[in-house]
């Protein structure tokens, strides 16, 4: 609003008040529909289920969470979702997930996702839309796990890779580089954060919760004063009740593989030097071969453009490689406002120039043709079961929610 508010501005910051407090809140928080088609430890793979009429054509998309943070990042909110954008126009649109994690969960190391659950879901999704190659898309630690996994595993079938945020060199995040010459001083073994996530089995969600706030400082101790300048914008409230849910809901990380993010990624920033440590083999980035798109966030703490950029000079092996610098921080440059009309017109533009082309299918000249019957579907088919749509506690949430 004007520091002297017009009497429009008024009676729009009166009815958002109003509204907020008769319904407790101005943003669409419906979550897009939603099959489960493959499920695993800590791996559940979704589809989004077609709009009314519109029919789904094309090459699937895979959009890849992070770990920690729950998968609204895609479906934040109606008219800010990067999952509603893919399937109002049609394009086959799929997630992979994790559920909740827990001390159970704890052994865990990032193998289990570079070699168990990135690779599934892909071979999933490409299936279950009639093996045709995928278009992954990752967003921060998602991106990273979905680059190790291309470039271990290059006969996956993948038509491209985007990834949305993904931190290589951690010396150029503000709030990593002043610490990163302390963190071996007291040893792998003695130091006080690897006996305190084996102790946890983990980072647990709060911690996991006010990192991510603190992240965004700046923004957490102002936001009350940008509220009040705002109130009469209801896309801008709805858009901040939508951040406050997402932050809500963080996960916790596996003990082993914090534990392997924190002494390879963060302490050793192996990622920076182009090849990554597993159990058994190294993974180098430069093997990477399918096209890449890579973000980077104008305005982003977690991943500043100066740790993203880094990716350029190591994926020398992609067939193709475009950097690109949209607005927003780490959150808004995926699923803000401005997203709408920067990031993901670029990936629209992205996806359309490296699609399959399609192959018409052409009777034969003086004879008739007729369609061929559907196939009758077992009960058991994945997708055709009722029983199946909501098989896992995240899922059938939806279900309460509709």
């Amino acid at each position: 609003m004007d520091l002297i508010p017009k009497p429009d501005q008024i009676v729009s910051a009166a009815a958002n008040v109003a509204h907020k407090m008769l319904y407790g809140g101005l943003a669409d928080l419906r979550p897009m529909p939603r099959t489960l088609i493959d499920e695993g430890t800590l791996r559940e793979v979704y589809h989004y289920r077609p709009r009314g009429t519109v029919r789904e054509h094309g090459d699937p998309v895979l959009l890849v969470t992070p770990l920690a943070a729950p998968a609204l990042c895609f479906d934040l909110r109606r008219g800010c979702s990067v999952v509603e954008h893919f399937v109002t126009a049609g394009r086959p649109t799929y997630l992979v997930e994790y559920g909740e994690v827990s001390f159970a969960n704890r052994n865990l190391g990032m193998e289990h996702w570079v070699d168990e659950v990135v690779p599934t879901a892909i071979r999933e999704v490409s299936a279950h839309a009639g093996g045709r190659p995928v278009h992954v898309v990752g967003w921060s630690l998602g991106g990273i796990f979905a680059l190790l996994t291309a470039a271990d595993q290059p006969d996956l079938p993948i038509a491209s890779l985007t990834t949305v945020g993904a931190p290589v060199d951690v010396t150029q995040v503000p709030m990593v580089a002043p610490i990163r010459p302390f963190l071996g001083l007291a040893g792998e073994r003695a130091g006080l954060v690897t006996q305190a996530y084996r102790l946890l089995g983990g980072a647990p969600k709060p911690l996991v919760r006010r990192a991510f706030q603190l992240t965004s400082f700046n923004k957490l101790v102002t936001k009350p004063i940008a509220i009040a300048a705002k109130l009469d914008d209801a896309d801008f409230l709805a858009q901040v009740e939508a951040v406050d849910r997402f932050t809500a809901n963080m996960i916790a990380y596996p003990g082993r593989t914090f534990g392997q993010l924190y002494h390879r990624i963060l302490k050793g920033n192996q990622l920076a030097s182009g090849t990554v440590t597993m159990d058994d083999r190294e993974i180098s980035l430069a093997d990477l071969r399918a096209p890449l798109l890579a973000f980077g966030g104008a305005s982003d703490g977690i991943a500043p453009v100066g740790s993203v950029q880094p990716i350029v000079d190591l994926a020398t092996g992609a067939a193709e490689l475009r950097f690109e610098v949209v607005p927003g921080g780490h959150l808004g440059m995926l699923t803000g406002r401005a997203a709408r009309s920067t990031t993901w017109r670029i990936l629209d533009e992205w996806i359309a120039g490296h699609a399959t082309p399609e192959v018409p299918v052409r009777p034969q000249s003086g004879k008739a043709t007729r369609k061929a019957p559907a196939p009758k579907r077992s009960a058991d088919a994945i997708g055709s079961n009722p029983a199946r749509r909501y098989g896992s506690a995240s899922s059938r949430s939806l279900a309460a929610k509709k």
